[in-house]
This record gives C-alpha cells, structure tokens and sequence, in this order.
C-alpha cells in the first residue's frame, strides 16, 4: 500500500509513522514544507491544480493528514486547521479521487459539554475559540467531500514524545529542569478525556485497513473522563519529583471554557474494532522516560 503522511514531524505524526511502517507492505512517503520530505507543500499557501499533479505523481492509495496548529493567531490557525484541509480535499477529488483520507481532527470541536455527559459524533459541535472553530471547519471540509473519506476526532493525546504545546509535554519539561523546585500550573479542576498517541495511531492503522466504507466522524479517545490534575499527579510519581507544584488557578484560553469533556467510543469500535489498550498512568510514565532518557516501561504490550 502506498500511504502519504503529511504531519509526519509532529507528536502524533510520529507516532502514527511507526505504526503505518510496520504494515505489510507499506511504503510511506511524507509530505510537508521540509525539503527532507518526499512530496514539498504547503497547505496554507498551494493551489489546487498543482497540487493535486503532485499527488498523482505520487499516486497514494491512503492519505493521512496529522497537519495542524494548536497556537498562533487566527490567521495561522485558519490556513493551516481550515484551508489547509480544504485544499487537500480538493486536490485529491481532482487528482487522485479513489485514495482514502484519513484527517485527524479534535475533541476541540465539540465545545463545551454537561457535566457527567459522553459526547458522540451525532452531537452537534459548538467550539467556543478559535482552535475549535478552525478545526470543525477542516472536519466539515473531509466530511463533506466525495472522497472515501473519514475525521477521527482525537480528544486529549499523551505519551511519550508530548508536544510543550501540551500540558503533559510542558510539565514533564518543568518536572525535569526543577527536580526539587517549584513548578507552577494552570487550573488542573476540569476533566479530560485523555488517549495515548500510540492508541491513535492504532486508529489510524484500523482505519486504513478497512475495507468498508467509514462513518464520516469517529472520536478517538479513552472512553473516561479524568481530571487533570491526574496528569501533574501521574508524572511527579514517575518523575519522583521532590518539589512542589503550585497551581494557579487559570488556565489555558483555549480549555478554560470547557470543564468537562468525555469521548462515546462506541461507534469506532463497532466500525474499526477498535478500543484504547494503554492506561494513563503508563501514558505518563513513559513520556517521563522519553523527556528523562531512560527506557520506557513497557507492561502495556
């Protein structure tokens, strides 16, 4: 199978090219701005036509799009969450109209949730920020395409490799510069719907090896919802941090409206026979390892 990454440098994108290397006969090739990669674009900035000759040149059977902003303005976040998408829809209806596309969307789209609820994919979206928005946009673009074509709507990814854009990623930073000082937070009362990147990737494998046609969303998540404060918890037990961590009280501007999110998984098992295997604590663990540069545990496989 011929699969084209495009996110292949970030969190997520890494995780996800592990995993499509390990198919039987796979050949993964990736796209993006660096001229490391095989296929050169830019989705914010490319027009369709010569786009959409580049992936014939290429001619994937399976497109995956990890692509994506999480921080920056509005400008940056819409052509990147919003344009980008829409792009790559168009140049493959044009160009390659049999591939199937994988696009990686989030729980961010969702918006705020009541209290106790799982959220499902026949729950209208209703994004309170400029993230969710964009991303919503980009998922409407997949949705709405001619394409075979699926958005898994990832909730909140962890693991090892967590970007410093994450709060996962961020602390674990902060636990190992300060092992005995104090390291200060964001308000950690809301409740998350955490799932280990390597568990999405799983996703994006069932995904691709489906031979029926796909829903046009499917969530990605862990199925349970948990405070944050389980993830400052979880990592200075595996850091063994000595310190003191101080909790402010305000949070990030793109979750502080949003106190509670849990994901249906439901649906994606029915369809992919899919389920998340790695529990939190272990998530933590070894993304401790991978920023302390000690080997992983492994009593997840």
């Amino acid at each position: 199978m011929r699969i084209l990454l495009l996110g292949a440098d970030g969190f997520l994108g890494q995780h996800i090219a592990a995993a499509l290397r390990e198919l039987p006969d796979a050949e993964l090739a990736t796209a993006g701005r660096r001229p490391s990669h095989d296929l050169r674009l830019d989705l914010t900035i490319d027009q369709v036509e010569p786009l959409a000759a580049e992936l014939g040149r290429l001619g994937p059977q399976l497109v995956v799009n990890c692509a994506g902003a999480v921080a920056g303005g509005a400008r940056h976040q819409s052509e990147v969450n919003a344009r980008g998408p829409a792009m790559l829809v168009e140049a493959l209806e044009l160009g390659l109209p049999k591939a199937r596309l994988i696009h990686l969307g989030s729980a961010g789209e969702y918006g705020p949730a009541e209290y106790g609820s799982s959220l499902s994919e026949r729950d209208l979206p209703r994004p309170t920020g400029i993230y969710g928005a964009t991303k919503l946009a980009g998922t409407l673009a997949v949705a709405e395409s001619a394409l075979d074509a699926v958005s898994l709507r990832v909730f909140n990814p962890v693991g090892p490799g967590a970007s410093a854009a994450s709060l996962p990623g961020r602390l674990a930073a902060e636990l190992a510069a300060h092992p005995g000082g104090v390291v200060t937070v964001g308000d950690l009362s809301a409740y998350r719907d955490f799932v280990d990147a390597r568990d999405v990737a799983s996703a994006v494998v069932a995904a691709a090896l489906s031979t029926e046609p796909l829903p046009r969303i499917l969530n990605v998540a862990g199925g349970r919802a948990q405070p944050v404060r389980a993830i400052a918890e979880g990592l200075v037990a595996a850091a063994g941090f000595t310190g003191r961590i101080e909790e402010t009280g305000a949070g990030s501007d793109r979750s502080a409206s949003v106190s509670w999110h849990q994901g249906d998984i439901s649906l994606a098992g029915r369809t992919l026979g899919w389920q998340p295997l790695i529990p939190l604590e272990q998530s933590l663990r070894d993304l401790w390892a991978s920023v302390s540069a000690e080997p992983p545990a492994a009593d997840h496989r």
